[in-house]
Formats: structure tokens, C-alpha cells, sequence
């Protein structure tokens, strides 16, 4: 079964500075975490993708404007969190896809401390559901 790790990044959950406000050694080993993780998923066939989002002030909005996209740098909804990358797995099921989003949520931050950033776990849906 495919699964969909959302790691989310809430302010209004972790008391941390902006990643590009850390030492750079914390940098360093919160990317080897994550490239290890990556490793580890690769090597057991379970990885399809994963990827790193820039920051939520980097993102547009785009409209289909009538056959001309239309696109702006808002508005957004009024959040605090935003999504900070995802996962694709596939693995035997969503015990182990829980596994894998605790190490995700596991991955050290700011003086190696586990960022314990929530994880959104959802299956993949390999067809619409169906009536019954």
C-alpha cells in the first residue's frame, strides 16, 4: 500500500528559529538525517519519493484565468503551519507507514534536539471510491 508523509511545520507547535537561522552544523546533520532515512527507505524497496518544500513565502497561487494563468502571491489561507516536505512509501501497511513518519518526525534540529514535527499519514487512493 502507498502512503503520503506530510511533515508539517507549526510555529505555534515547536519554539524553533527558521532553518536558515541555524548554526550550520545543525544543518548538516538534520540533511545527513534525512538523506540516511532516504537510504534506509531505498535499500528496502519502500521509498518511491521524497521531497523538501522551500518556504511558504517562495509559494503562488495560480488560477486557470480563463486560458491565461493568472498567478499572484496570495492570498493564502491564515496559518500558522505549512507543509515542509513529504514522503511517498510503499510498504506492507499503516503500522509500518506510522513507523517510518515517528523517524521522520524524529529528525534533529537545533543542537541535535528531535524536532518531533507532526506527521500527516494518508493512505493513497489507487482508484476514486466507489459507490456501494
Amino acid at each position: 500500500m502507498k502512503y503520503m508523509l506530510l511533515m508539517q511545520f507549526s510555529s505555534k507547535d515547536l519554539d524553533i528559529p527558521k532553518v536558515e537561522e541555524w548554526p550550520a552544523e545543525d544543518v548538516r546533520v538534520h540533511v545527513q538525517y534525512m538523506r540516511d532515512l532516504n537510504a534506509e527507505l531505498n535499500g528496502t524497496g519502500e521509498l518511491v519519493d521524497a521531497q523538501g518544500l522551500d518556504a511558504p513565502e517562495t509559494a503562488r497561487i495560480v488560477r486557470a484565468g480563463g486560458g491565461v494563468p493568472v498567478v499572484s502571491d496570495g492570498p493564502f489561507a491564515e496559518t500558522k503551519e505549512w507543509l515542509a516536505g513529504w514522503w511517498i512509501v510503499d510498504c506492507a501497511g499503516e503500522p509500518r507507514a506510522i513507523e517510518i513518519a515517528a523517524k521522520v518526525s524524529a529528525a534533529p534540529g537545533p543542537q541535535g534536539r528531535p524536532l518531533d514535527m507532526p506527521v500527516e499519514v494518508r493512505r493513497i487512493m489507487s482508484e476514486p471510491p466507489v459507490e456501494v
